[in-house]
């Protein structure tokens, strides 16, 4: 159940009228209910009198054409097999106006009614003009006699009588039975009083009798039958196939209320088949019982139906219970209708009807109300067009009332048959509108699922292969701790016994360059960041000195500010090989007496620079250019561009050799090098 709505002192004027639903104070929504159901009822009233007016064409086709409307007739209740004779039809009968009304007319009376219209032509119709009878509505059987003369039967004349209650007939009167004056025209029903039926329209009686041309007597009966039978014949095929899709979609969807939609709507067009005109033999007291008894689950598919699509009990325990209840109540009353009707007895089908249905009809408008009272305080979208069509149903619903209980007075054609079938085609509309956007979003929301799987997919590609990475590089680190271990602890530990104890210098002079060559190694494996300013001391202490040694004065240029930029292991690494050899060959190869050595440091691109210049006789012409090919020049380039850097060479017989080095600095060792050497 959703959260009850604001009060109303919180609403401002620029919400939709929707959001007003549910706010107002509640006699003010009673007052427009009852308003509402009355105006509608009104209407109703006045459609229900223009359909039965379409359905008696007779009327006024009697100005238009030959066509007699035979509105009084001699009646005369007998099960004979003729027209009773005189005597006992002036004792026994009577005169009646059509529609004639065996509840009125002929209370509690059971068999055949027989009806005497007198005919007068004129003269005797032409050979060519075939003349007909057209009896509007006659329940539930139907014999014509012409001149005493058997001319027409609809169905059985005995017990169970043909149930076509609904249906017109056509009877052509042969002419060669015709006389110029004194013609009488029979007409018996047989049928059943309204005690021993469930419904009005079913007991017996006859409606308007019409005599006149074939072709225009015709011409009436294809107009009444497609208001009588024809039109409740469409609908109720269209409300098979609705019911059918409403099932399909509960099936697929795991809807209950779509499930108790397609039922009822299925259910109604069941409880309409009477109007395909079949012809059952069935004993008309089974027939009856049967037809109350599927109204019980046709209200229990209607309340449920409500309650489903308003979303009653869903979520809320207390009206989880409370839906238990009516379950358990509708569900009952289904094997209550039938016994109650066979308590009543067999006489009193009718009294048993109308009590049951006004439990149905209190029992849907109850439902009707707390849907509307759920949906308009929940604010739902739908609210207006279920109010207009539940206040339709509820005013039909007191017709039928009406009607059933003699208030009311129909002709052939009742509103019922036609407006219910309408009422459920706009639901099952609304249904498939509620369906379809629901669909739409379910379809968008599976597009933006997709999109987002994927992405996420190549976000969990991407972190696995930097997982992967990581992971290998923490292998390779932890063996590069390993071997750089091994090496000093080893390796490292046999050179320097050497150095200390070899009686031989250049055996000592090699052991000593040896195990400065592994400690630098060994500082590569462990990659332990350094900061530049350090990096920069180390290499000026070495070159100094290893300069000194062979007599070349050497000046070192550092830049005057404090140079805290980390500087990565590799990168130590690799630039103390660099300008180790850049050293190694101004010693041996240049013959050079000053060198100057340069640091600069660009922090706006994170690098840095050395240039190294001596004043020697520079690379010999020999080498045709080709400065690559020796002195070292080929692992000092290489070793730069590994650093992703560049060394660059500049030399000529005359003025000496200049070497440039510039290698970025790697922004990811900042991470790693010691908080209290970067300040804080």
């Amino acid at each position: 159940m959703r959260e009850q709505a604001p009060a109303a002192d919180a609403v401002t004027a620029g919400q939709p009228a929707a959001a007003l639903v549910g706010m107002a104070p509640r006699r003010v929504w009673v007052v427009l209910g009852l308003a509402l159901a009355a105006a509608v009822a009104l209407g109703l009233l006045a459609l229900n009198r223009e359909a039965s007016r379409l359905s008696r064409p007779g009327v006024h086709a009697v100005e238009e054409g030959g066509v007699q409307s035979l509105e009084r007739a001699w009646a005369v209740a007998d099960n004979g097999t003729q027209f009773p004779p005189a005597a006992q039809a002036q004792a026994e009968g009577k005169p009646v106006t059509l529609p004639d009304e065996w509840s009125r007319s002929q209370p509690g009376y059971k068999g055949g009614v027989w009806y005497r219209f007198p005919l007068d032509f004129g003269e005797v119709p032409r050979t060519h003009e075939v003349m007909a009878a057209l009896i509007d509505r006659a329940c539930s059987s139907v014999e014509v006699h012409l001149n005493g003369q058997l001319v027409f039967r609809s169905g059985r004349m005995v017990e169970p009588y043909a149930r076509d209650c609904f249906g017109s007939h056509v009877v052509p009167l042969p002419t060669a039975l015709l006389r110029p004056s004194g013609n009488v025209l029979d007409v018996k029903v047989a049928g059943y009083p309204i005690q021993r039926v469930t419904s009005r329209q079913r007991a017996g009686g006859l409606a308007a009798v019409h005599v006149g041309p074939l072709v225009e007597v015709r011409q009436m009966a294809e107009e009444l039958n497609f208001w009588t039978t024809t039109l409740s014949q469409i609908m109720g095929g269209v409300l098979v196939v609705m019911g059918v899709f409403a099932l399909g979609l509960a099936w697929v969807r795991r809807l209950n209320y779509l499930l108790y939609f397609g039922l009822l709507t299925i259910g109604w067009a069941v409880v309409t088949g009477r109007f395909w005109r079949l012809d059952l033999a069935v004993p008309n007291d089974a027939m009856e019982v049967l037809i109350a008894i599927v109204m019980a689950p046709m209200t229990a598919f209607a309340i449920k139906f409500l309650m489903g699509y308003a979303g009653i009990g869903l979520r809320d325990p207390a009206q989880q219970v409370w839906n238990l209840r009516v379950n358990l109540l509708l569900w009952a009353q289904c094997l209550l209708l039938p016994l109650s009707l066979l308590l009543l007895g067999l006489d009193q089908l009718f009294l048993g009807a109308r009590i049951w249905f006004l439990v149905f009809t209190l029992e849907l408008f109850v439902a009707i109300g707390h849907f509307l009272w759920v949906t308009g305080r929940g604010r739902r979208a739908e609210f207006w067009l279920m109010c207009a069509a539940l206040g339709v149903v509820a005013a039909v619903l007191g017709i039928e009332l009406s009607y059933q209980n003699g208030l009311l007075k129909t002709g052939g054609l009742h509103i019922t048959h036609f407006v219910m079938p309408l009422l459920y085609a706009a639901v099952g509309v609304r249904l498939i509108q509620v369906y379809a956007r629901a669909l739409q979003s379910a379809e968008g929301a599976r597009v933006h699922l997709e999109r987002r799987v994927q992405e996420i997919s190549v976000e969990i590609e991407r972190n696995f292969n930097q997982i992967a990475e990581l992971r290998v590089e923490q292998i390779a680190e932890k063996e590069r701790k390993r071997i750089a271990s091994d090496l000093h602890d080893d390796l490292g530990a046999k050179l320097l016994t050497i150095v200390h104890t070899s009686d031989n210098d250049r055996i000592s002079t090699l052991a000593r360059e040896a195990l400065e060559e592994m400690r630098l190694s060994v500082r590569g494996l462990t990659g332990r960041p350094m900061v530049l300013s350090d990096s920069l001391a180390d290499w000026r202490s070495e070159v100094v000195s290893r300069l000194g040694q062979a007599g070349i004065e050497c000046e070192w240029r550092n830049p005057n500010d404090t140079i805290e930029e980390p500087l990565s292991s590799r990168t130590y690494v690799q630039t103390t090989r660099i300008v180790r050899e850049a050293v190694s060959n101004i010693i041996k190869h240049s013959g050079a007496s000053h060198v100057v050595i340069t640091a600069d440091v660009d922090l706006a691109n994170h690098v840095f620079g050395l240039v190294i210049q001596d004043n020697g006789r520079g690379i010999p012409l020999e080498l045709d250019g080709r400065l690559d090919r020796g002195h070292g020049m080929t692992s000092m380039k290489h070793r730069a561009k590994q650093l992703n850097g560049q060394c660059l060479v500049e030399s000529g017989p005359g003025f000496g050799t200049v070497i440039r080095l510039t290698l970025p600095l790697e922004i990811a060792a900042m991470q790693q090098v010691l908080p209290h050497r970067l300040g804080p």
